[in-house]
């Protein structure tokens, strides 16, 4: 399936629909191989001990598929996250931002499936890895 919504369009829906949380991220990359997404980093991302915490990764990981979903579809606010599952493999770089790497396995009529890969930005090594179902309203 082509992509319908590319980078600038998929942060302005961010901005428009989602502006309580679009501050936190910002779109880097959104192509036919799938979507970047970036957690802008801030105080209220951390746990004690200065790491990011799962819940933020885990918001990264489901906006990002979310965008996926959405730059191949158009902009439709109503298809919500049906199954996750997330490993933390390790901790991830202090001061700095988290990139997820968004690809759509299927993109059906009622279930999307994507997979992402969370990394500090600059290191190789990802620090999580989701594997994301949306289901997607009719019409």
């Amino acid at each position: 399936m082509a992509l319908v919504m590319d980078r600038e369009a998929l942060a302005a829906f961010l901005e428009r629909d989602f502006g309580q949380v679009a501050g936190d991220f910002a779109v880097d990359r959104a192509d036919e191989a799938g979507v970047t997404l970036r957690l802008r980093v801030a105080e209220r991302h951390l746990r004690p001990g200065g790491t990011v915490s799962g819940p933020a990764m885990f918001g990264l990981a489901d906006v990002a598929v979310y965008l996926a979903i959405l730059s191949r579809i158009g902009p439709v606010a109503l298809a919500v996250t049906v199954n996750c599952s997330i490993d933390f493999m390790r901790k991830p770089a202090a001061g700095r931002d988290v990139l997820a790497e968004a690809r759509l396995l299927k993109l059906g009529r009622v279930l999307a499936v994507g997979d992402v890969l969370l990394f500090s930005e600059g290191v190789a090594e990802p620090v999580a890895r989701a594997g994301m179902t949306y289901s997607i309203p009719k019409g």
